[in-house]
């Protein structure tokens, strides 16, 4: 099991819109041996711990560990993980949330967990955040070696520099023609 894989795919779930079946199912594009589990309950569940989990980010965020670590806690009992020790290569014994008898919904929820938590404790609590990119609200995970990541994606990334860049030269420029950049100045 590839705990960061999974801390990151749990970002994913926060940020993917599960409105039904077919939008779980491509969420679930890589693990096609799911598509025909997947059911209006798990959707309903997934749903239901996207709510409860959001906090956890938020609290990262916010640089509140106390909130990070009791909200993984409190999800951690209200939704009991089973790691299993696969062993489909034998050369490469790791770890699974168990299968057998859990629903797609559980493996998601299971797996969510079990990579937060563990990431939390490589890691640090504060290595999770919401995207600063205006209006994105998506989430994300910082395995960044210096904990610098602030956007959820390059393209965030790509348009809070581009909109920064702009904002610089709109300055330059007001300056530079001598036209007042604030209303203050205009009203002097």
């Amino acid at each position: 099991m590839d705990f960061i894989r999974y801390a990151e795919a749990s970002a994913g779930l926060l940020n993917a819109e599960i409105d039904g079946v077919d939008a779980l199912v491509e969420h679930l594009a890589g693990r096609a041996w799911l598509h025909d589990q997947c059911s209006d309950r798990d959707c309903m569940l997934l749903r239901k711990f996207q709510r409860e989990l959001r906090p956890v980010f938020e609290a990262s965020g916010a640089g509140d560990v106390r909130g990070v670590i009791d909200g993984l806690n409190d999800l951690m009992v209200r939704y009991p993980i089973t790691p299993r020790i696969a062993d489909h290569d034998e050369h490469d014994l790791h770890l699974h949330v168990a299968t057998k008898s859990a629903s797609v919904a559980e493996l998601l929820v299971g797996e969510s967990l079990l990579g937060l938590a563990t990431l939390i404790c490589d890691l640090g609590p504060t290595r999770l955040g919401i995207c600063s990119a205006t209006p994105c609200t998506n989430v994300y995970v910082d395995t960044s070696p210096n904990q610098s990541r602030r956007y959820c994606s390059d393209r965030c990334s790509s348009r809070a520099n581009v909109a920064a860049y702009r904002a610089r030269q709109k300055l330059v420029s007001a300056g530079a023609s001598g036209t007042p950049s604030t209303p203050t100045e205009r009203a002097v």
